[in-house]
């Protein structure tokens, strides 16, 4: 156990990901603070500063939760990124770069070329 911790403190860790580089910061916060605090306490929107808790999505462990959720001991509050690109669109592109190729697997679904 770090010297920081008590009893009325949780060790949690905040993390942003970027194309170009990750925030990762492990801090000791009070129980019973939220996501949104222990993202405020955590420096992220100093150094990122297009992040904003209330607008963007967050969550504990891939999982998705509220700003205003309790975290607890050892949690790693993520925050994310929006979608770039529409997958369903992005897969579309895909298989139709491969049908123009002539690859057999982008038209294994067409009716007909069996």
């Amino acid at each position: 156990m770090a010297p920081a911790e008590g009893a009325g403190t949780v060790h949690v860790a905040v993390c942003y990901a970027r194309p170009d580089a990750v925030f990762l910061k492990e801090i000791d916060v009070p129980a019973g603070t939220t996501i949104a605090a222990a993202i405020v306490g955590s420096g992220l929107q100093q150094a990122c500063p297009e992040v904003d808790p209330s607008t963007m999505r967050v969550g504990i462990f891939g999982k998705l939760k509220t700003p205003d959720t309790v975290v607890r001991e050892g949690d790693r509050v993520e925050v994310y990124r929006p979608l770039t690109a529409d997958p369903k669109q992005a897969r579309r592109k895909r298989v139709q770069k491969l049908r123009e190729g002539g690859a057999r697997e982008g038209q294994k679904w067409l009716r007909g070329n069996g």
